[in-house]
């Protein structure tokens, strides 16, 4: 009997140390395997106070189809108009890149629509998995406040990407198209109003 308590107790000791190696092993390739899971989602939201009433803007920005309010958009063709799940907008850049944009909801009483990127050249706008949203929303009888929000990946999926597809590059890239197109929503509307 004795015997087999003393074999019992090696036993006992054999996989207490395999549990310790086992757990140094983990704590010594954590940080490789923390830096290892890849790109996180990016968000970018920029606001724009404008000199007019909210749906007098709404009027310009609202309809999907069209993005001639943005001086770096050449053109805008799409389908299916303001349709959730249906309409398609083809944006052709002044630069000579596309984005192939679906509408995932439009809300007219409150002023807002959302949209995916099916495709978009990471050349042009170095990012995955693009989406948006636009709201106007009445700041007063006079005076709106247009809301842009961006979520995105950057445009290389994997570890370790070169530095113009990486999150600060995409973040930054985001952040000058959204701002010059709310600049320029401001200039336009402004002007006509």
């Amino acid at each position: 009997m004795r015997g087999k308590d003393v074999r019992g107790k090696e036993m006992k000791a054999v996989r207490i140390a395999g549990m310790a190696v086992g757990a140094l092993v983990a704590l010594v390739a954590l940080p490789q395997w923390a830096s290892a899971h890849g790109p996180t989602r990016q968000k970018v939201t920029e606001t724009v106070e404008i000199n007019a009433p909210a749906d007098k803007v709404w009027k310009i920005v609202g309809n999907f189809q069209d993005m001639s309010w943005d001086d770096d958009v050449a053109k805008t063709t799409g389908t299916d108009g303001n349709t959730p799940g249906k309409a398609k907008r083809t944006i052709t850049l002044k630069n000579g890149g596309t984005l192939v944009q679906d509408l995932t909801r439009y809300q007219p009483d409150q002023m807002r629509y959302g949209y995916f990127t099916d495709s978009v050249d990471v050349k042009v706008l170095p990012v995955n998995d693009y989406s948006g949203s636009i709201q106007v929303e009445a700041d007063g009888a006079d005076k709106s406040k247009v809301t842009w929000d961006a979520a995105f990946y950057r445009g290389y999926m994997n570890n370790e990407p070169p530095p113009e597809l990486s999150d600060d590059a995409a973040v930054k890239a985001v952040t000058k198209m959204v701002q010059g197109a709310l600049a320029n929503l401001k200039t336009k509307v402004e002007a006509s109003h």
